[in-house]
């Protein structure tokens, strides 16, 4: 079947204008000034950092509180990393942080505090790849781009009924998505085919007799949309164990920070031993105490089930750490703790 490219630039456009989102970091059609600025680039960046592996709801409150603890890129690339880590704690993919953190120091040095508007210039920024470096090349500066996440996905693998499973079909939805995108409204036209995939062509029960596109839908034609994407078969998660060691004195619970390299890097702690697939850690406790059960945490990563015991004991009063330092209980709220450790700092005595 034919496809209708025209029409459904039209179609989209017209849906967006009276369907569209209203979210913080958009400037809305209707509201847009004559010669301004499509929307505020770092606003945006912001935004598309936070939103990669996280919804909307969960991401907004932290883009607010960015936004008012560092009100412009310079504000962030002068702030203390740990600051950034610990305030982006709870939004996971802690890389995410580190590499917002390294961005903003070389927009705010090496671009006079300017992003760059051309594909290349953001693709060569920390932590942007071609996705986000679309995103913004599209929201940012309403320049062609053509925009394809999760949403874009299952919108075009609907309407074209790609029988490729996921994800060795990327290449073909990024042809075929480029092919239909908007090159006058580049920036709504991006804005409106995530909103169609978010608010109507959802993973379950799609809302086809609303979609603006279901005239030329081969999906929606069969009646079959929620066969696609199509996925590959999914992978068991493997699972890690290890003990976390709970340790406190007066008041205060032993934390340290992990090292930058490898997973949760940069991010605070509750010491505990190696993570490993088989078997159970060996390590033997860091000290010699009163150890008790306080059950197992588990926590799922993208590519493994972590399930840590965690174990609680009181340090005597001339025993110190080799690493790390002690916090105060009542303060952990201001530490940079991943959900993990916050699972296992729940875990611990009344």
């Amino acid at each position: 079947m034919t496809i209708d490219i025209a029409r459904l630039r039209r179609q989209l456009l017209a849906w967006y204008d009276q369907e569209g989102r209203t979210l913080p970091w958009r400037i809305r059609p209707e509201d847009r000034i004559a010669g301004g600025p499509v929307a505020d680039p770092y606003a945006i960046w912001l935004s598309e950092i936070m939103l990669q592996q996280t919804t909307v709801p969960h991401a907004t409150p932290y883009w607010h509180r960015f936004l008012s603890l560092w009100p412009t890129v310079q504000d962030l690339a002068v702030a203390p990393r740990d600051d950034v880590l610990r305030e982006w704690a709870g939004l996971g993919y802690y890389a995410r942080a580190r590499n917002l953190h390294a961005c903003a120091i070389e927009v705010a040095t090496d671009h006079d505090g300017q992003f760059p508007d051309t594909l290349d210039g953001l693709r060569s920024l920390p932590g942007i790849g071609d996705y986000t470096a679309n995103a913004i090349l599209a929201a940012a500066f309403d320049k062609p781009a053509s925009v394809v996440d999760g949403n874009v996905e299952r919108v075009i693998t609907r309407l074209h009924r790609v029988e490729t499973a996921m994800p060795k079909a990327k290449p073909e939805v990024r042809k075929l998505a480029a092919a239909i995108a908007d090159p006058d409204r580049s920036g709504d036209y991006a804005q409106a085919i995530m909103d169609l995939g978010a608010t109507v062509c959802t993973p379950r029960k799609p809302d086809c007799s609303a979609c603006c596109w279901s005239f030329a839908c081969a999906a929606s034609a069969v009646g079959d949309m929620e066969r696609y994407p199509v996925k590959a078969p999914r992978k068991v998660k493997p699972v890690r164990r290890g003990t976390a060691w709970l340790v406190r004195r007066a008041g205060r619970i032993w934390l340290r920070k992990r090292g930058d390299a490898g997973l949760l890097g940069g991010m605070t702690e509750v010491p505990s031993s190696p993570w490993l697939e088989t078997g159970h850690a060996s390590e033997a406790p860091p000290l010699e105490a009163e150890w008790a059960d306080r059950g197992e945490v588990r926590h799922v990563f993208t590519h493994f089930e972590l399930r840590l015991a965690v174990r609680e004991g009181e340090a005597s009063p001339g025993w110190e750490p080799d690493s790390g330092y002690w916090a105060d209980e009542r303060d952990l709220g201001n530490e940079a703790l991943p959900s993990v450790m916050r699972k296992v700092l729940a875990a611990r005595r009344s």
